[in-house]
C-alpha cells in the first residue's frame, strides 16, 4: 500500500460520512414530513381516481396521480433538502475544513446523495404501502421501465439541487430558491392541474422540463405505453446540465 492509499478514506469512513448525514436528515422534521407527508396527503385525496379505468387495466390513480405523487417526492428531496444540508456546510465551514483532510468535501456530496435516495425509498415505498392495499391501485405495467424513469429522474432533480445549492449563499436562501424552482417547476409540469390548461408555449415547456418529463414518462410507463424518448432526454440533459454547472458554479467555501 501506497502512502497517498493509505490517506485516502476506506470504507468505514465512508459508512461514518453516511451515518452521519443520515442523523443530521433525521434531525430536519420538516425536511422528512413535506416530501414523504404532503405525497400522501395528495394520494388520499385522490383516492376517487382510482375508480376510473383509464388503460390496460390501470385506473387515473395508476397513470395520473401516482406518477405526480413519486414525482414529488423526488423533486422536494432534489431540489429543495439536498441544497439545503449543501449550503449550510459551505456556510459553516465544513466543507472548507474537509478540504484539507483526506475526508474531501466530495465525501459529504457522495453522503448526501446517498442519505436523499433513501429518502425517496422511503416516501415512495409509503405511497406504495398506502396506495397498493387501501386503494387497490396496481403496480406499473412495464416495471423495469418504471424503475430506470425513476432513477433517472433522480440524477435530475439532484443535478438541479446542486445548481441550487451553487448560487445560494446561505442554507435560508437554499430553502427559498428551492421551493420557487420546485412550485414553478411543479406548477407547469401538472402539480396544480393538468398542463393541456395552460397556454401552448408555458404546457410545453413544462413537458420537457425535470417535472413534468418526469410525471409523463412515469405515466407511460404505468400505462404499459411508449415513453415519448423527449422526456428521456430532456431529463438526461438536465442531469448534463446541472452538472456542468455545479462544476463551474459551486464553491466550496
Amino acid at each position: 500500500m501506497t502512502a497517498v492509499d493509505a490517506r485516502r478514506p476506506g470504507p468505514g469512513a465512508w459508512l461514518a460520512m453516511i451515518q452521519c448525514e443520515i442523523k443530521m436528515v433525521a434531525r430536519d422534521t420538516a425536511g422528512l414530513v413535506v416530501p414523504i407527508g404532503l405525497p400522501l396527503l395528495i394520494l388520499l385525496s385522490a383516492s376517487p381516481a382510482a375508480e376510473h379505468v383509464v388503460v390496460n387495466g390501470r385506473t387515473a390513480l395508476d397513470v395520473h396521480v401516482l406518477p405526480l405523487v413519486f414525482t414529488i417526492v423526488m423533486a422536494t428531496i432534489g431540489i429543495v433538502n439536498l441544497p439545503s444540508f449543501l449550503a449550510l456546510y459551505r456556510r459553516t465551514g465544513i466543507l472548507r475544513r474537509l478540504s484539507v483532510t483526506p475526508a474531501s468535501p466530495a465525501m459529504v456530496l457522495v453522503a448526501q446523495v446517498v442519505v436523499s435516495a433513501l429518502q425517496t425509498v422511503i416516501g415512495v415505498g409509503a405511497a406504495l404501502a398506502v396506495a397498493l392495499p387501501a386503494l387497490d391501485a396496481h403496480l406499473p405495467a412495464r416495471p423495469a421501465a418504471a424503475l430506470g424513469v425513476v432513477l433517472l429522474a433522480m440524477a435530475a432533480m439532484y443535478a438541479m439541487g446542486m445548481i441550487v445549492a451553487a448560487v445560494a449563499p446561505t442554507p435560508n436562501s437554499a430553502v427559498a430558491i428551492g421551493l420557487v424552482g420546485f412550485l414553478a417547476f411543479g406548477a407547469l409540469g401538472g402539480l396544480f392541474g393538468a398542463r393541456e390548461g395552460l397556454p401552448d408555449a408555458l404546457a410545453t415547456l413544462g413537458g420537457v422540463l425535470p417535472f413534468g418529463a418526469t410525471v409523463e414518462a412515469l405515466s407511460g410507463a404505468w400505462a404499459g405505453g411508449t415513453i415519448d424518448p423527449v422526456h428521456l432526454v430532456s431529463l438526461a440533459a438536465a442531469v448534463v446540465a446541472g452538472a456542468v454547472a455545479s462544476v463551474v458554479l459551486f464553491r466550496w467555501d
